[in-house]
Formats: C-alpha cells, structure tokens, sequence
C-alpha cells in the first residue's frame, strides 16, 4: 500500500501541483480539439483495448502478453502523432491564432475598406437569397489561404456584389464552388475546400455548409453561406455555424466577427468570438437542440446546401 503521509509531502510542493495542473490542461485541451471528430472514436478504442490487454495481463499473468505491452509504449509515442495528424495539426494552428488576440485583424487605414467589404457581401447574400442562387464566400484573416487560392480559378479582381452575383449564377463555370476574398479583392473563384470531418454536421448538412465548416476548422477565416434549397443565410467561424441569419443579422455577425464593432459599442464580440443563443449555432460544440433543429431544416446534398 502507498504511503500516504509520502504523497501529501510530494503535494506540499507548489511545483507538483503546478506540474499536474499543466499535464492535466494539456490533456483536457487535446481531448477537446478532438471533440466532434473522428478522433473521438479513436481515443476509445484504443483506451479500450489498451485496458483489455492489461486487465488480461496482469489478471491471468501472461508473461507474453506482458511483455508485449512493456515493449510496444514506444511505438505508441510514434504511431499517436500519425494517427492523430489532422487532430493535433488543428490543435497547433488554433495555438497560432492566439497572436490575433493582441492586435486587431487589420492594420490601421483598411478599418473603412472592411466596412464596405461588409456592405457588399451583405447585399450580394441578400440578393442571393432572395433568387435562391447557393453561394459560399470565404473572407481570409490572419491565417493565409494561399493553398486553396492555387487549387482555384485566379480572378483578381475588385470586390462588389454586381461581381458576386454574377460568379454564383446558376450555370455559370465558377459558381459551382467557393470565392476567396482578401482584404477588398475578390482573389480566386471555383475553389474547393476541405469539407468537416465534424459527425453531427456530416449528416445534416449540404456541402457548401460542411466545407464552410471546414475551412474554419483549418484557419480564422469567415465564411459565408447562402442556401440553394432554402435561401436562408448562415455564418461559419471556428468550426460552428450561425445559422438562420437575416440581411441585419449577417451585418452584425461579420461586423462582430471582424471585430469592426467598438467594444463599448452593442456588438457582443469578445476576442473575435460572438456570443448568440444557441439556436443560432451548429459546429463543433453545439447543442441538441440546435442540431435537431437544423436536422428537419436541410437536407444533405451533393452539390446542394
């Protein structure tokens, strides 16, 4: 048996509980970036049959399987971060964006070309909406998206909504895929993103919603949707998904999201997140309600949202 009195002389120590303190936020950070994903089901079955192993092990004493389990740790510390890639990848970039935290998203002088951005992606969604022409618009920040630009139709061209209605026309060569804007230009058209691996949007949701999902995911960017099926407007950011928006409800997402709102001002933004009830919101961690919700409202697709 332990000796007690030797374990509360190790926690007099304040570098142990600072030590667990920092092991335990490692581990409860990891877990919750794999929330949502594939890696969930993962976890489980390899801690599953982790401790089947060693329950057989060690209650049957089986020195082959014993000291299989004593020589295979160290191939764990190789095969975790191979299995885990797209896992902990998200999880290094999220530690990125941290440096957005300490200045604004845009540089002194581009605040007024961002409210006119806002202006005309607000407008082209509406007109969208309202003649039902599915449309995915994705705002690059802080984090570059230079590789999808190069998978995409270079266009270069200066922003407005004349231009955005005409590129997501039904039929036309460019519509059937996502615009990536940066700063007021509108730099490529035709670009295909990574779709989400979140479970419960994979099943719900059309394709123009999970790979707005998915390029939040992978990077700080906006995007905005527009449904074919239903004309209804939705924001993804951060791996979630604010849905049910109208033309004034999409101003005050992106102007939140952006951060073009000042913080003593009405907008609820803090640290580039917006904070809406939680009908609004499907992504990563949503509730059930919200999800059920968004069930019976679309439909999934292949070429439709």
């Amino acid at each position: 048996m332990p000796d007690i009195g030797w374990l509360f002389a190790r926690l007099a120590d304040p570098r142990v509980i600072v030590d667990i303190l920092v092991v335990a936020l490692i581990i409860y950070w990891l877990l919750w970036v794999a929330q949502g994903t594939r890696a969930t089901q993962l976890i489980r079955g390899i801690v599953t049959l982790l401790a089947l192993l060693l329950f057989l092990g060690t209650a049957l004493r089986l020195s082959t399987l014993n000291w299989l389990l004593a020589r295979i740790w160290p191939a764990l510390v190789v095969a975790i971060p191979i299995i885990f890639q797209p896992e902990l990848r998200r999880a290094l970039e999220q530690l990125g964006h941290t440096g957005s935290w300490l200045r604004t998203p845009f540089p002194a002088g581009v605040e007024g070309d961002q409210e006119q951005v806002v202006d005309e992606i607000v407008r082209a969604a509406a007109q969208l909406a309202r003649q039902r022409y599915g449309a995915l618009i994705v705002i690059e920040r802080e984090t570059g998206l230079q590789d999808f630009v190069d998978r995409g139709i270079l266009v270069d061209a200066t922003l407005s909504r004349q231009l955005l209605i005409n590129i997501f026309f039904p039929n036309s060569p460019l519509h059937d895929a996502a615009v990536i804007l940066r700063g007021n230009r509108i730099v490529a058209a035709s670009v295909v993103l990574p779709l989400t691996d979140n479970i419960s949007a994979s099943g719900q949701l059309g394709t123009r919603h999970r790979a707005a999902i998915g390029v939040s995911e992978q990077s700080d960017a906006v995007a905005v949707v527009v449904s074919e099926e239903s004309g209804q407007l939705a924001v993804a950011h951060n791996g979630r998904l604010i849905r049910n928006l109208d033309q004034d409800r999409l101003r005050r997402v992106l102007r939140s999201l952006l951060r073009l709102d000042r913080p003593e001002g009405r907008g609820s933004a803090t640290n580039g997140r917006l904070h809406l009830p939680a009908r609004f919101l499907l992504g990563n961690r949503t509730s059930s309600s919200a999800s059920t919700a968004s069930r019976r409202q679309s439909k999934p697709s292949r070429t439709r949202s």
